[in-house]
């Protein structure tokens, strides 16, 4: 279904006739997978186009391809400014105009702000000059309205930071068609504010942004279209003025889903893991909490409240003190280790750096964390129970993968996560904690995730879920734990948990400091 009428984007002033980038009937095939099957779109001079899709659907592999990385199969053409552009690598995009913000960080950690923002143009000097990178950063970073130190090195930045440092390295770019792959994954209301006015600041009667992202309220609010994909081809382009919500997740996903669910009615048993007075050096002030068989305890707060800190100090990968109980017997967790030796499993918000290994199969990702049961006694590994596994898993998680034996790496972010997933189920874990467990994954993959978590809890497994967006606590928790500044402020009931009783508690400890009551 295609829009009609005239749009005016957020920002913009309209679009002409002519379209500022054109994919024609392009294609693109890796081994065992067509990830792109003949799929059109157009882009308008000042306009914010929308691009939504389940994770697989080809939507990051299309923009590789606008930006260089992919080459395209024959048939197919690009254009710009109705000429067709041949683009072999990411200096032909960036000096056509084309800059990238990549759902996956482009950054070197040793490196400063400055000279990551600068990478790759230094002008053709012997000598790179530190202090002007730094001055020059500076000013960027300054008319961007960006509160970052240039002269930080990446390692140090949070995951937001980190992200803002990507939006600026994109933004320095001379560059005409901005291309965002879920840019919001890692920020903040106030970010995603500050992101949504640097993306009105940019769009021009000459320029245009490529928006990709899972957030319906993100697309309703920042989009002039929305050009819907599926299994690597084109569904639809509709004006999102006209759109309703439910009509784009139809086009995604080729079914109804419901954006407004309450936990299912549990029963709940006995306390399984019990937290008593939990400090970390940092952050972390004097938690304590309960978590029962059966039960998912959802843990709310804004960015830097502490969440993730709190569940890094219980399976030991930070240093803390307090006490930890698991089955009413006081415990000693130094390491990650000894948290799954009491039956702890943990899913890392950043499941590139701490959850998966990339290189590795999806067998072998699925077998790490029960390897011992594939071991006898001699030290041999049975490589076809862990095959058998892996393909059970796989199944019953509906993994979309050619084969078990598929580098984690060509999979896309949602079938990653359902990986991860899969190690901790054949683990058989006590407790799962899982820490964003849909960041930057479609409303299909979210909805299966849901129906996972709620599954294991029933069958009691205890779970906690660490997540930033409130829908997603409020759906899927029989009690929420609200965080403010390294403490828990309230716990709710199911019952009782609303996005804005939640953001009373999530702000609770900085309105007081502010003389406001919340």
């Amino acid at each position: 279904m295609e829009p009609h009428g005239e749009h005016h984007p957020p920002g913009g002033s309209g679009h002409a006739d002519a379209p500022l980038l054109e994919v024609r009937s392009v294609s693109k095939s890796f081994p065992g997978v067509k990830a792109l099957d003949d799929v059109s779109l157009d882009l308008h001079p000042g306009e914010v186009l929308g691009v939504c899709g389940e994770n697989g659907a080809g939507k990051s592999t299309l923009m590789k391809v606008l930006a260089g990385l992919h080459m395209p199969d024959p048939g197919g053409q690009v254009l710009l400014d109705g000429r067709p552009a041949v683009l072999h690598g990411a200096k032909d995009a960036i000096e056509a105009g084309i800059a990238i913000i990549h759902q996956e960080f482009q950054l070197v950690p040793d490196q400063t702000v400055a000279q990551n923002i600068y990478m790759g143009r230094e002008r053709g000097r012997l000598l790179i000059d530190d202090r002007r990178q730094e001055r020059e950063a500076r000013e960027l970073l300054r008319n961007l309205r960006i509160d970052i130190d240039p002269a930080r090195q990446i390692r140090d930045l949070t995951v937001a930071q980190q992200q803002m440092v990507e939006i600026a390295k994109a933004l320095s770019l001379d560059a005409r068609i901005l291309i965002m792959d879920e840019p919001t994954a890692a920020l903040t209301q106030t970010e995603i504010e500050t992101l949504f006015r640097l993306i009105r600041d940019f769009v021009s009667p000459t320029t245009g942004v490529i928006y990709i992202s899972h957030r319906m309220p993100e697309i309703k609010e920042i989009t002039d279209r929305v050009t819907v994909m599926r299994d690597g081809q084109h569904v639809g382009t509709v004006a999102t003025s006209e759109a309703e919500v439910g009509q784009i997740i139809s086009m995604m996903v080729g079914r109804s889903l419901s954006t407004d669910e309450r936990p299912p009615a549990r029963r709940i048993g006995e306390p399984v893991l019990e937290v008593e007075h939990l400090h970390t050096r940092d952050l972390v002030r004097d938690v304590s909490f309960m978590l029962h068989r059966g039960e998912i305890l959802g843990f709310a707060g804004l960015m830097g409240a502490g969440r993730t800190e709190v569940a890094r100090a219980v399976v030991g990968a930070d240093p803390a003190t307090g006490t930890v109980r698991v089955n009413g017997r006081e415990v000693s967790i130094r390491n990650p280790a000894d948290a799954v030796a009491h039956g702890i499993g943990y899913l890392s918000e950043d499941r590139k750096r701490y959850g998966l290994l990339l290189d590795q199969s999806v067998r072998n990702n699925i077998a790490l964390s029960s390897l011992r049961s594939f071991t006898n006694p001699l030290g041999l590994i049975r490589e076809r129970g862990i095959a058998a596994q892996a393909r059970e898993k796989v199944d019953a998680l509906r993994i979309k993968t050619p084969s078990v034996n598929q580098i984690a790496r060509n999979l896309s972010g949602g079938n990653q996560q359902k990986v991860i997933l899969a190690r901790w189920l054949a683990r058989d874990c006590d407790v799962l904690i899982v820490d964003e467990p849909t960041r930057g994954i479609d409303v299909g993959a979210k909805d299966e995730i849901y129906a996972l978590l709620n599954e294991l809890a029933d069958q009691g497994t205890s779970v906690i879920v660490i997540s930033s967006e409130l829908p997603e606590v409020i759906r899927l928790s029989d009690r929420i734990a609200v965080m403010c500044e390294g403490r828990i402020t309230g716990v709710l009931e199911a019952g009782e948990a609303t996005q804005e009783r939640i953001m009373e508690l999530a702000t609770l400890y900085r309105s007081e400091a502010m003389g406001v009551r919340p």
